[in-house]
């Protein structure tokens, strides 16, 4: 995938009166990425991709596509399509004619905007479909008539607004591969928008996380899950502990974690909560400092030795499982 089609953020920011929801953030995408931004809810990751979009104006910095300013172009002349978190259809119309309604709009002939609507609508296994209204459709269908009629602009950047947040947790974990699948023959970039980690790490090649209106780390999604800086990344993908301890505040795996002996172990605690997880048992310890940690065990490993609420333990790790936080 060519530099040119690269979409970047410089000192983006967007003020609402006096409220700051995106505070000079710059970044980095390159083009061909599937990349989520992740944060909490108000943290501005919804105000981004609407200044990306056009569908909100930029208070100062500006977002380049293809070395191009984009900034104050209205949407349809961007180079973006937006997939919003309601999908948007149109009532009145069958499935085929809201997946071609922006060609029509373009003043395309019936006969072409009808034949690429169609095109689109085999891209996301919907051809069948082509004449309901969207009220006859299931949540997955509509989400993919939506999909469709985002992608029939030919967009060089597609944003995701939560598309999944809708669906039941089991046709959200089908779509999250259907939208890979896509994004990966398709070769564009992906710009999507949750607050599910589990979402996030299971659909980007990169990950931004965002808190207070600024970017808290940002980097290829295994390098951020493996390394958090900030207790505040750490504790948001819900992948470590964060632990004061006399030498400083460290992140360590809760994966990582072994039960021990009380004595002579690092963090000698008592089991304030054990949650089965069917192929994983989360067991919650108190420790020292009014501090909680929380460590994964398999199965096997916990029903082999089970301990009870209350029991006093220890908990050890390897030095590569935690290191230290900035913040």
């Amino acid at each position: 995938m060519s530099q040119d089609l690269d979409l970047e953020l410089f000192n983006l920011t967007k003020r609402y009166g006096k409220t700051v929801a995106v505070d000079a953030i710059s970044y980095h995408f390159d083009a061909g990425t599937y990349a989520c931004l992740l944060g909490p809810s108000g943290c501005g990751k919804s105000s981004t991709l609407r200044m990306i979009a056009g569908h909100e104006s930029v208070s100062d910095g500006a977002v380049l596509l293809a070395g191009r300013d984009i900034s104050h172009l209205p949407p349809a002349k961007r180079g973006t399509a937006m997939m919003f978190q309601n999908y948007a259809l149109f009532p009145h119309l069958s499935v085929l004619e809201n997946v071609g309604f922006s060609l029509k709009m373009q003043g395309v002939d019936a006969a072409t905007y009808r034949k690429r609507a169609k095109e689109m609508l085999e891209l996301v296994d919907m051809v069948p479909l082509a004449d309901r209204l969207p009220e006859q459709l299931s949540g997955g269908q509509q989400q993919r008539a939506a999909l469709a009629r985002a992608l029939i602009t030919e967009p060089q950047v597609l944003l995701l607004d939560e598309p999944l947040s809708a669906l039941d947790p089991f046709l959200r974990i089908r779509m999250r591969g259907e939208l890979k699948r896509l994004q990966r023959e398709l070769g564009i970039t992906f710009i999507h928008v949750t607050h599910g980690q589990d979402e996030a790490l299971a659909l980007a090649d990169e990950i931004v996380v965002m808190n207070n209106a600024v970017i808290e780390q940002a980097g290829k999604t295994r390098a951020v899950f493996d390394a958090p800086k900030t207790a505040f990344v750490a504790k948001f993908l819900g992948s470590h502990n964060v632990v004061a301890m006399p030498e400083g505040t460290l992140a360590i795996r809760a994966d990582a974690l072994e039960l021990r002996a009380p004595e002579g172990a690092r963090l000698p605690g008592t089991i304030t909560n054990i949650e089965y997880q069917g192929t994983h048992v989360a067991l919650t310890a108190a420790i020292a400092g009014d501090q909680e940690v929380t460590a994964l065990l398999s199965d096997k490993e916990f029903f082999g030795n089970p301990k009870e609420l209350g029991e006093a333990i220890g908990l050890d790790w390897e030095a590569a499982a935690a290191h230290a936080l900035a913040s």
